[in-house]
Formats: C-alpha cells, sequence, structure tokens
C-alpha cells in the first residue's frame, strides 16, 4: 500500500503521517506492534499512572487513547474501504474517551493484550484491502479520508505519543 497524497486527509494528520519511516506498509504496521508491545511492556510499575501535569493523561491513558483511536480509525478505514461515502465519520473527543475508561485499576499486561487484539484486526483489515480499496474516500467532512492514509495515520500516531512520554514521563 502506498502512503497517502495530501488530499486523502486533513493537513493536521501531516506530523503523523512524517513519521512513519519508508517501506512496506505491512511491514511497518508490525514493525510498530511489536515495537508498541515491548515499550508499553517495559513501562516501570511507578510510572505507569503517573501525570507529568495535573490534569494530563496517565501512560496508561495514553495506551488506552491509542487503543480507542485505533478502533476509531479501523472503523473509518473499513466504511471507506467498503466503497461507503454517504456514512457521515464523526470526529471523537479524546478526552471524553479517556474519562470513559477507568484504567488505573487495570494492569498494564492487561491494556497491552487489549492493543494487540485490536491491533491483530487492524493487520487483517489491512493484509486483505486491496491498493484499489485503499485509495477509497470515506466522508470525514470536512476533509475527506482514505484507508491507506488512516493506516499511516495509526503508526504515526503511536509514534507521537511515544515521543511525548520519552520526553516528558521517563
Amino acid at each position: 500500500m502506498k502512503r497517502p497524497n495530501i488530499n486523502e486527509y486533513n493537513p493536521y494528520f501531516q506530523g503523523y503521517i512524517d513519521l512513519v519511516g519508508e517501506g512496506d506498509f505491512m511491514e511497518l504496521l508490525r514493525k510498530n506492534t511489536a515495537d508498541t508491545v515491548s515499550y508499553y511492556s517495559a513501562i516501570p510499575t511507578d510510572k505507569q499512572n503517573y501525570r507529568y501535569e495535573p490534569g494530563k493523561w496517565t501512560i496508561k491513558e495514553v495506551l488506552m487513547h491509542l487503543i480507542d483511536t485505533e478502533r476509531v480509525f479501523i472503523y473509518r478505514a473499513l466504511v471507506a474501504g467498503r466503497g461507503d461515502s454517504e456514512t457521515q465519520l464523526h470526529k471523537m473527543d479524546p478526552d471524553l474517551y479517556v474519562r470513559g475508561a477507568e484504567v488505573s485499576g487495570r494492569t498494564m499486561e492487561s491494556l497491552v493484550n487489549e492493543f494487540r487484539a485490536v491491533r491483530g484486526a487492524t493487520d487483517v483489515f489491512y493484509e486483505n484491502l486491496s491498493n484499489e480499496h485503499s485509495e477509497r474516500i470515506g466522508n470525514n467532512a470536512p476533509f475527506p479520508i482514505t484507508p491507506r492514509a488512516l493506516g499511516f495515520i495509526t503508526i504515526g500516531h503511536i509514534h507521537h505519543h511515544k515521543n511525548i512520554i520519552d520526553q516528558r514521563y521517563l
């Protein structure tokens, strides 16, 4: 699957796409999976519920945000990839989702396992998505979105949050 063109996504996501290296998309996705599992599994227990500032997310909440966002992204990719250009793809409020998912009592292992499960579904979806279908346009007003853009955004989104954790939490 080729990198998306600039007209396939909201310019807001350019920073995420820029964080994705060159190479075969499925290899990049699988490496991102292994790196993410390894990274979050190695977070020290005393840092997992740490907030670097009042009102900021904990590392567990960041991982839950990545899981929830990936679910939303893969739904959007499914809608567009199946040729549904009518269904309106709405924004999600990340803070609302984080507040709605109490994770402080969960183990990091539980969250990592949930990430693996969600990523497994993402992997199978993209593995079986044709190049032609990856270019279909979803109704993500005001900016159109394609499944291939969402795939690259998914990988870059994880890199973005890892960078923040490295800079502000660890």
